[in-house]
């Protein structure tokens, strides 16, 4: 090891560029084998920390994100779910809604691959540097009473809503809400309306969701004007993804004998 190798390991130091000190030995003795001129060998370093720091905020914001599985687009079966237009599917996966600071809407039965394509687009949104969340209503729900009983609703909104340029909020709909989350959840949607994108699951049609908010009718209609009014809505039709497959392995008739 010479001194200038040493004085490039602690400029690289200084100037915060780990993978070109780590790799700095290697390119340089490929590149004396290619004779390569020093400006390639110098943006070849640069192409590697650059790769190198986009592979690390990818995995950063994934975690960040919360995905309770990874799941992509490539892996959705669109034989299976009945109704959904892929080239709607394949529009979302270009992520001009979140530029535009639109929402997308998945609305279908239990099962029909809601979630998987939420999870999807919000992974290809992380793999783009967006920042995400995700997180199911009934835990949304938990952590903003508690905010709100905490007298902290204000810095829990700043940092857990509105931090994010997509927010993923799965299973709306199947827990119906007190007054209170009602309020606190089209808080949620007042605060990202033209502000920031969602992507929403339900189970429920847009009818029925005032059963969900507290039977209030005038608050589910104010909810849904700024939801939907920038809105990609997509409908899926079709049985469980999860019971076709059990009903293949004998279990649902099992179970429906044993009962």
């Amino acid at each position: 090891m010479n001194l200038q190798y040493e004085r490039i390991q602690a400029l690289c130091q200084t100037l915060s560029l780990p993978l070109t000190a780590q790799g700095y030995a290697a390119a340089a003795q490929q590149a004396a084998t290619d004779q390569l001129a020093y400006s390639d060998f110098l943006e070849q370093l640069l192409r590697a920390e650059a790769a190198g720091r986009q592979s690390r905020k990818q995995s950063m914001l994934t975690r960040l994100a919360g995905f309770p599985a990874i799941k992509t687009l490539e892996d959705f079966d669109y034989g299976f779910a009945s109704g959904l237009k892929r080239s709607q599917i394949e529009e979302l996966a270009s992520l001009a809604f979140v530029e535009r600071a639109e929402n997308v809407v998945l609305v279908g039965p239990s099962g029909v691959g809601k979630t998987h394509l939420a999870i999807a687009l919000g992974y290809r949104a992380t793999q783009a540097g967006i920042k995400t969340r995700f997180t199911t209503a009934a835990d949304l729900l938990l952590t903003l009473v508690l905010a709100h009983e905490r007298n902290q609703l204000k810095n829990v909104m700043q940092r857990a809503i509105n931090a994010y340029r997509l927010l993923i909020v799965d299973e709306i709909g199947y827990l119906p809400m007190t007054r209170e989350q009602a309020n606190l959840f089209f808080q949620v949607i007042a605060a990202r309306y033209e502000r920031g994108s969602l992507i929403v699951t339900s189970n429920l049609s847009f009818g029925q969701w005032d059963s969900t908010f507290a039977q209030d009718a005038t608050l589910t209609a104010a909810l849904l004007d700024r939801l939907l009014h920038h809105a990609h809505i997509v409908p899926i039709s079709g049985e469980s993804y999860r019971l076709k497959h059990q009903r293949k392995a004998g279990m649902v008739q099992a179970l429906a004998v044993a009962g």
